[in-house]
């Protein structure tokens, strides 16, 4: 099964400037992930739940540093998932462009 969570919107503290740290700013996240579904499926809305709670109460300082924490943390949360691909984006911090990282994790080889 492959699951895409997209355009995921809310506001949270993240960022390195003075005002990024006291005032929420918009944020859009995508998830896509692949998992085994046999008997035991992944709920789309929990994983939505819980990611938004996750950046919401960590207040993370870069992107990059959310980014990280979101693989561990849906890794951890759901063991079946094979594939996971995140993208979190900042629409709004500058006035010409959004900024996105993203990355990319294949869990499905076996060492």
């Amino acid at each position: 099964m492959k699951v895409y969570i997209e355009d995921l919107r809310f506001t949270c503290i993240v960022g390195i400037l003075d005002f990024e740290r006291v005032t929420p700013q918009d944020v859009l996240l995508h998830v896509k992930f692949t998992y085994e579904y046999k008997t035991k499926f992944i709920n789309y809305a929990e994983v939505a739940e819980l990611v938004k709670f996750h950046m919401q109460e960590q207040k993370f300082e870069l992107l990059e540093e959310a980014l990280l924490s979101l693989f561990a943390l849906l890794k951890e949360h759901y063991k079946n998932i094979t594939t996971l691909f995140i993208k979190i984006t900042k629409p709004s911090i500058l006035s010409d462009c959004q900024v996105s990282v993203s990355d990319f994790k294949d869990y499905s080889f076996k060492a």
